[in-house]
């Protein structure tokens, strides 16, 4: 079995939310505000990848970020806006990590790709697909958002591989990378699937070379 973060622990590639966004006193307002937003999304997503979504109350969510219960309602009405926008919030800064990754090599980009469906945001964003799938009220917001984030990575990804999609299958090429990318990344909840995937990644790095060019 791969290693399990304990619960009071902060996620690979997250700080903890409790001491990661110390704010002075003497702050402005929205500051201070802001600040808290933060810490409750980075807390949520640790929850959400530590507890699941039945584990993952905004009481919990609130107590680790460091903050109060009525702070966190102040900026998250409902439960549903608290994890919707936490997953958002990680969805658009991997984009950003991405986006900002050097031309390099179809491996490094494959590879690249893959490290996002890997992480914490994956974890979590597979919680929240979870309980969208029971959870009427959730799952029109969970649908909106993977739409969103899906389109920007298949762009992203695009751009990165130098693809022309104007030949036909390419695109379809591109997508099943992605498709190909989630799929390891469910391999990798339940065991470290590191050794595996590293080979696999080179082969679809040198299978993509011969579709793309």
């Amino acid at each position: 079995m791969g290693v399990v973060t304990p619960p009071n622990d902060p996620l690979p590639g997250l700080s903890d939310p409790a001491t990661a966004h110390p704010v002075s006193a003497k702050s402005p307002k929205q500051d201070r505000s802001r600040a808290t937003r933060q810490r409750l999304l980075e807390a949520a997503v640790a929850c959400l990848a530590v507890h699941g979504w039945v584990g993952s109350t905004v009481s919990v969510v609130a107590e680790r970020a460091g903050v109060s219960r009525g702070a966190a309602q102040h900026h998250f009405p409902t439960r549903e806006d608290l994890f919707t926008g936490a997953v958002e919030y990680v969805a658009e800064e991997r984009s950003a990590a991405l986006r900002a990754l050097p031309v390099q090599g179809r491996a490094e980009v494959v590879a690249a790709l893959v490290d996002l469906y890997t992480g914490p945001l994956f974890r979590a964003a597979l919680q929240l697909w979870v309980a969208a799938s029971n959870e009427p009220q959730l799952r029109p917001r969970v649908t909106e958002l993977e739409a969103r984030v899906g389109r920007e990575t298949h762009r992203i990804a695009v751009a990165l591989l130098g693809a022309d999609e104007t030949r036909p299958g390419v695109r379809e090429t591109v997508q099943g990378l992605l498709d190909m990318a989630r799929g390891l990344g469910l391999a990798n909840l339940l065991t470290d699937d590191t050794v595996r995937r590293r080979r696999v990644v080179a082969q679809w790095a040198a299978l993509l070379d011969g579709a793309l060019d």
